[in-house]
């Protein structure tokens, strides 16, 4: 038998207090961080936790799920009459064949013939085109990937030559990225780290420094969703140390991961606090993508001229700055990104902006912009879900009608 005597959330009957310090806990946060980050004091986080204080209302109960990356809202509430998904969405039809195709574990090639590295750059393109261009974006990459997947582990089974076996293992990394794109946000938390760990694996393996910059910007991603800030920071900060070197003679693609891990640097540095380093950090990825040339959009980060003003609104949102925020949101333009769910995603933290500085109707409104542009994007989405979910207890009946309309157009509630 155990003899840890720490209460499990997830099994023992608590109440909200007792689940709420043990989740908080578990994500290396005191009581003034998780306070000042959902707009409290750490005393009133310990009245709550003890009980003095009674149950939080929905509005402050969602903001605390969305800190503590709590992926069922029962998890935390003891409740499960409500069972609400934020940070987990729906699995989607097609990830049943992706996670097939990624488990499987083939040591010949059977009887697929192992393609060309450039053959798969090929159809890594096209799949990076659709992915930007489609509203469904997940239900066309979820199609494409198992067999892209298993084309890329070939082609490194069958390499001839060391530099073909380079030229493979990049590829594969890059399947890996596409396929850690799906994955975000289905029922499947520790796929995704495996993912995230082949790709890295791949991508060190290749030796090329592109590939290995995108591996460490989804790895950093992937640290800070789980409020592993010191991790994220390792690897974005080691990462910008090799590829600082290489830049004066570094191709257009490389500059502009480098600018990407930039802004990973100052998200992380904007979730711990600190105000000053998360805007520096954006003023060195801004003189990057200036740097780019005009109409440049990089493939799989979305680096470029266009989305810097929409990375300094996440930035403010990060920081809770809600004046800021919403300065920073009704400047950046969201027409001006080519990429339909990177422009849907952009919609989401204006919304955010526009909530955390309470207008809550413009928010409402640009997430009905968002699922314009790509309706995969917002119902995946555990900030979007969190703003609709509160928006439906609104005291207006007009936007609790307009945020119970946009939930039921997402599939959110469940029984």
């Amino acid at each position: 038998m155990s003899t840890d005597a720490t209460p499990d959330p997830y099994r023992d009957p608590l109440v909200l207090g007792q689940r709420m310090q043990v989740l908080r806990t578990r994500r290396g946060l005191t009581r003034d961080q998780l306070g000042g980050l959902v707009g409290r004091s750490g005393s009133w986080v310990k009245a709550v936790e003890t009980g003095r204080l009674k149950t939080p209302t929905l509005p402050v109960i969602l903001r605390i799920a969305e800190v503590l990356r709590v992926r069922d809202l029962s998890d935390l509430t003891g409740d499960q009459s409500m069972r609400v998904d934020l940070f987990t969405g729906p699995g989607h039809p097609r990830f049943a064949a992706v996670r097939e195709a990624l488990n499987s574990l083939r040591l010949d090639g059977g009887d697929r013939e192992a393609p060309s590295a450039a053959h798969l750059s090929a159809r890594l393109s096209r799949a990076w085109q659709a992915r930007h261009s489609a509203p469904n974006h997940r239900d066309v990459i979820g199609a494409l990937l198992p067999d892209l997947i298993r084309d890329a582990q070939s082609a490194v089974r069958a390499a001839g030559t060391v530099a073909d076996l380079k030229a493979a293992q990049a590829r594969l990394a890059e399947t890996y990225f596409l396929a850690q794109f799906f994955c975000a946000y289905q029922p499947d938390a520790p796929l995704v780290w495996r993912v995230a760990d082949r790709g890295m694996t791949a991508a060190r393996d290749s030796g090329d420094p592109h590939a290995i910059g995108l591996a460490a910007w989804l790895t950093t991603q992937a640290h800070r969703e789980s409020a592993h800030l010191d991790a994220a920071d390792a690897v974005t900060l080691e990462t910008l140390r090799f590829l600082e070197p290489l830049l004066p003679d570094a191709g257009t693609d490389v500059r502009a991961v480098a600018g990407a891990l930039t802004v990973e640097a100052g998200l992380t540095a904007a979730r711990r606090g600190q105000t000053g380093t998360a805007w520096r950090y954006w003023d060195d990825a801004r003189a990057l993508a200036e740097s780019l040339p005009t109409g440049y959009f990089h493939p799989v980060t979305s680096f470029s001229r266009a989305v810097i003003g929409a990375h300094a609104v996440t930035v403010a949102v990060e920081l809770h700055a809600g004046g800021e925020s919403a300065r920073q949101a009704a400047r950046a333009e969201a027409e001006a990104i080519p990429s339909r769910p990177r422009r849907a995603r952009h919609r989401i933290e204006q919304a955010r902006a526009y909530h955390l500085d309470a207008q809550p109707d413009v928010a409402l409104a640009t997430l009905e912009q968002a699922h314009e542009a790509a309706p995969e994007t917002v119902r995946y989405n555990g900030h979007a879900r969190r703003i609709v979910l509160e928006e439906a207890e609104a005291t207006s009946p007009r936007r609790r009608r307009r945020a119970s309309e946009l939930a039921t157009r997402l599939g959110m509630l469940t029984a």
